[in-house]
């Protein structure tokens, strides 16, 4: 089992995402994962940096820690020709530590370039398309490709790793996690469903299993809730939610009837080990392999800290 840490790059700028990764290698994490937004989920938050810039800086800074975007959507914000180029430049530069993790896509980040956002049916659609056209990028030479929703012409990625990069597919359902199986190298998920899992291996996924696991460290446990109320409150709304408000102040009035109960409810959350310890078994029981702990604590330093002198020998 692989621990990694999510760089929340909603919450903080891009030096301090790189600082934070550094320290993270340090503290004895395997890999980090970066969300790829365009906007913070919440104005609160106030950041949202260009992800792949931050993921080279930070590969140039580390030297065994593993890299994955927690998801990029190859689609609509993205044709898919650039993440097959990006993602190969970044396992070059990062000596084949990268992971590339796709998803569906949120119209939070997806209708900024004014092409709307697809149906649910349309989403997954395109996202099967790119996953086809990364694949036949990869395979060097010029590639073209004509599909219901997306188009490749005479097509070449110059510069490809020895190790092409995995791709972890994120799913919340049966269809996703075939897809998983079937047009990628992984599956990404962000509950502990043993299902989506059983459903992968039985369509023959055999990659890399990630998953995150909502956490938020602090000194005490009040605190800690508070904090995470504060900003990560929209995390508890769900996906049917989470994927379809445009904007933050979408999500801070979808969220506004969240109470703290309901964040200690479904987060890891003060300075006991143990909490997290049952968390990371649930995800591990249920076939994941690879489990990011988001903190949505107030001392990220705290965290990395109460990680590396107590966590980590629990886990």
């Amino acid at each position: 089992m692989k621990l990694g840490y999510k760089l929340a790059a909603e919450a903080f700028g891009p030096k301090e995402l790189i600082r934070q990764a550094v320290r993270a290698e340090q503290a004895g994490f395997d890999f980090v994962e970066i969300s790829d937004h365009y906007h913070p989920w919440l104005d609160v938050q106030g950041h949202s940096p260009f992800a792949w810039n931050v993921l080279s800086a930070i590969a140039m800074r580390t030297e065994r820690l593993g890299l994955a975007t927690g998801v990029t959507c190859p689609t609509v914000r993205y044709h898919p020709a650039i993440i097959a180029q990006a993602a190969a430049t970044l396992a070059i530069i990062s000596d084949d530590r990268f992971t590339l993790g796709v998803g569906a896509g949120e119209r939070l980040n997806e209708h900024v370039v004014g092409q709307g956002f697809p149906s649910v049916r349309g989403r997954h659609e395109r996202l099967e398309e790119a996953l086809d056209i990364i694949s036949l990028l990869w395979r060097g030479g010029y590639q073209s490709y004509e599909g219901k929703h997306l188009q490749l012409e005479d097509a070449q990625v110059f510069d490809l790793p020895s190790k092409l990069p995995a791709i972890a597919v994120a799913a919340g359902g049966k269809q996703a996690a075939e897809l998983a199986a079937t047009h990628g190298s992984g599956l990404f998920a962000t509950e502990p469903r043993a299902d989506l899992v059983e459903t992968f291996t039985a369509a023959g996924g055999q990659g890399p299993k990630y998953a995150e696991a909502s956490v938020a460290w602090a000194p005490s446990k009040d605190e800690a809730v508070r904090a995470a109320h504060e900003t990560t409150r929209w995390a508890v709304t769900g996906w049917k939610v989470m994927a379809e408000l445009p904007n933050p102040v979408n999500f801070e009035a979808a969220s506004a009837t969240v109470r703290p109960e309901d964040i200690a409810g479904q987060f890891a959350v003060g300075p006991d080990p143990e909490p997290y310890v049952k968390m990371v078994g649930e995800y591990k029981d249920a076939g994941y392999d690879h489990i990011v702990l988001m903190n949505a604590g107030p001392d990220p330093d705290g965290f990395i800290d109460f990680f590396a002198k107590e966590l980590k020998d629990h886990l």
